[in-house]
């Protein structure tokens, strides 16, 4: 395990466990199979910027100051990136993309990243496309859907059907795939 992913961890747990003290750190992170000195974790603390406070019911607890912990897009942040930058949502499974003007993905991705929409795992931004993969539980439509509210973007329209109103037949398959 690198430096880095360690002090995310570290990170992790002093935002959602009572930590009193280095050595419960360590053991803690013994119990996930992450193997670190006190000296370690100490530098590690240091570098987080970790302070020791009394929380309301008296008790101490290592944690780290808000400013150290990254924060979250607020709504009204999301809202007004999604809306001047987004020209385009759609989905597939549970991956929903992203159209942005050339150079503007990254912006967009960030701000899905800060973990606003719940169902979002993770992104993966190109100049002007956005792959959001999402929880395959909720959906990538239904994603896409919020995305699109949220951006201000209209309900996409069914696909045409031809004039006729019959369906489009089917292209015939290619001989290189018979028999398969």
């Amino acid at each position: 395990m690198t430096k880095t992913q360690r002090q995310h961890r570290i990170a992790q747990l002093l935002t959602s466990t009572w930590v009193p003290s280095q050595a419960h750190l360590v053991g803690l992170l013994r119990d996930e199979g992450i193997e670190a000195t006190q000296a370690t974790v100490s530098r590690d603390l240091v570098e987080l910027g970790a302070v020791k406070v009394r929380g309301a019911d008296g008790r101490r607890s290592l944690t780290l100051p808000a400013a150290s912990v990254p924060a979250l897009a607020a709504p009204d942040h999301l809202r007004r990136v999604l809306s001047e930058w987004v020209v385009d949502v759609s989905s597939s499974g549970s991956i929903v993309v992203v159209k942005t003007p050339p150079g503007c993905a990254h912006v967009v991705a960030s701000a899905l990243d800060r973990g606003v929409l719940a169902a979002t795992l993770g992104t993966v931004a190109g100049d002007d496309t956005i792959f959001v993969v999402v929880d395959e539980r909720v959906g990538g439509a239904a994603v896409a859907a919020e995305v699109r509210a949220i951006a201000g973007l209209p309900s996409p329209s069914p696909s045409p059907r031809p004039s006729n109103g019959h369906r489009p037949r089917r292209a015939a398959a290619s001989p290189t795939k018979r028999g398969r």
